[in-house]
């Protein structure tokens, strides 16, 4: 359980080993949590349509570490207070996107656990911004966690839904949900996971998976994301199937806070089309 809360926050590679560099417990203490954000980007309008907030640590000497680097060893208190601080760092950091005049929606990786043992409603209540244009936060879980417990899941839903609060899941097909099961989850989002993305426009296998989860999530009223879309190729494939959102390298890298602001400002990625838009600074 705890190596799958770990797994969330590693977007962007296998930790190298012998990576860790100083602990959780260190980066809380020293409040060198920061959130690099990935843009979502709709595939039909080319426009920017919200961020995943991605963990990582300022450090003082080291410079910027990815997760890998201070996740190895960290316990379920310590995965809990991330959790509760990636929230409440992505809700005031929207402040600043909106400043901008970016008031996108940004997706956190929630463990299921967190769901259930956090008062996740009374952080957000709490943190979140006054602007009558927020638009809220998404809380990304994946689908081998939520399946085993539909009542809890529809319960939490309940509770962050009164917050403006929404759940989507995260790496669907990579897990075991039944149709059945997955009817019943109260999800506003399906992401479509890396590996049926990867040369869906020449796999016919990878292909008919993205057509059939784009069919799903249109059955039931879902956004649909494609996740680590790398090349022109696969997003003219999704594109043409009716996939809503794309995120991946062909767009951009995750960026830190400021360089994100910059460069959709600068840019004008939520205007740019795809030629213009896509860069892989880091």
């Amino acid at each position: 359980m705890l190596q799958a809360i770990r797994n969330l926050f590693h977007r962007g590679g296998v930790p190298p080993e012998g990576a860790a560099k100083v602990s959780l417990a260190e980066v809380l203490e020293n409040d060198w949590l920061e959130l690099w954000y990935q843009p979502k980007v709709e595939l039909r309008s080319q426009r920017l349509a919200g961020a995943e907030a991605l963990a990582r640590a300022d450090h003082p000497e080291l410079g910027t570490l990815t997760p890998n680097m201070f996740l190895a060893n960290a316990g379920e208190a310590e995965l809990l207070a991330l959790t509760e601080r990636v929230i409440r760092t992505a809700l005031r950091d929207w402040e600043d996107f909106a400043y901008y005049d970016m008031p996108i929606v940004i997706a956190v990786n929630t463990p299921v656990s967190a769901l259930i043992k956090l008062p996740i409603a009374d952080i957000v209540r709490k943190h979140r911004p006054k602007a009558a244009n927020w638009p809220g936060l998404v809380l990304e879980v994946t689908e081998d966690e939520i399946v085993h417990d539909v009542d809890a899941a529809n319960e939490v839903a309940a509770a962050v839904r009164a917050c403006h609060c929404t759940l989507a899941l995260d790496d669907f097909g990579a897990g075991y949900s039944s149709l059945g099961r997955l009817k019943q989850l109260p999800f506003s989002e399906l992401k479509i996971d890396r590996s049926y993305v990867t040369n869906c426009h020449a796999d016919r296998i990878n292909a008919g998976l993205c057509e059939v989860i784009v069919e799903l999530g249109q059955r039931f009223g879902l956004k649909t994301v494609a996740e680590g879309i790398e090349t022109v190729h696969e997003y003219h494939k999704l594109q043409g199937l009716g996939c809503d959102i794309g995120q991946g390298y062909l767009f951009s890298k995750p960026l830190s806070k400021d360089r994100f602001i910059g460069t959709a400002y600068r840019r004008q990625v939520h205007k740019a089309g795809v030629a213009e838009a896509p860069h892989t600074s880091a």
